[in-house]
């Protein structure tokens, strides 16, 4: 996989250290709590084009340099467009957020699994980028905010999408409505972390994760996510049809020949 570790790139993506099959996308604005400009837009597709177009990723972590997540949209660069008409302000906000929803709807029909780490800020898309991804593990310090009424706007990112399935339509309407900060304990109460460690033990926590899912059988990690995912759009009947074709699928390859095998031998599989 080509990597970008260029300090100013707006969206790092690089190998996981130590686990296999694990891919790294970073947001990299530290200064400015990786606030999305213009360029880390325009960067946030390509990145996760350039992950699954590699094929050997099981596991992508999702996650902001330095000491926060993502603090939603960049404010003083909404500023420099206010100079710009109406009309044409509108076009510009309009073809970026497409560009942006590339990405979202590419990690959600991805065959790979999302993870998203997140400490201090999380707002605005940051929150939507969170709340989206497949898994998410937040610190003890981390918090969260919709954002969107203090500036005027309406969610992007997916977040009216997401939210509402987690939380229910009332609390959505709620969190969206009053954007007061909740803790990441209130987050996770309300269905929208998988899990929250102390902030020392973050980095752990994701990786512990990651590593146990990247060492699953990949068309049944995938399987679960499409399924889930597909679920709330179904009727039972449908649903049941999937679950059909998705099971009988998996019991015809290797992987589930391995996992019988080691299950029956008492060790752990290795699934290719």
């Amino acid at each position: 996989m080509t990597t970008d570790i260029r300090p100013d790139a707006p969206i790092l993506v690089a190998p996981h250290a130590t686990l296999a099959g694990v891919t790294t996308i970073t947001l990299n604005r530290p200064q400015s709590l990786n606030s999305l400009d213009t360029a880390m837009s325009d960067a946030f597709t390509p990145a996760i084009t350039q992950v699954l177009a590699d094929g050997t990723t099981r596991v992508l972590i999702l996650q902001g340099a330095g000491a926060h997540f993502m603090a939603g949209g960049d404010i003083k660069g909404f500023a420099q467009t206010l100079a710009t008409p109406g009309p044409e302000r509108r076009q510009g906000y309009f073809d970026m957020i497409g560009r942006l929803h590339a990405g979202v709807e590419l990690l959600q029909r991805a065959n790979v699994i999302t993870l998203c780490k997140v400490q201090g800020a999380c707002a605005g898309i940051g929150m939507s980028f969170a709340i989206g991804c497949d898994l998410t593990v937040a610190s003890d310090d981390a918090y969260f905010a919709t954002a969107y009424k203090a500036i005027g706007l309406t969610p992007d990112g997916g977040q009216s999408f997401f939210l509402p399935r987690l939380v229910g339509v009332k609390k959505a309407m709620e969190l969206m409505l009053l954007s007061d900060r909740i803790t990441a304990a209130e987050a996770l109460s309300l269905g929208m972390l998988t899990r929250v460690v102390p902030l020392a033990e973050l980095d752990s926590a994701v990786d512990k994760l990651a590593e146990k899912i990247a060492r699953s059988s990949r068309g049944s990690m995938a399987g679960i996510k499409r399924l889930i995912n597909n679920s709330m759009q179904n009727t039972l009947s449908v649903q049941l049809a999937a679950e059909q074709e998705s099971f009988s699928s998996c019991a015809g390859t290797e992987d589930f020949s391995e996992g019988i095998r080691a299950f029956v031998e008492k060790r752990h599989a290795k699934f290719s």
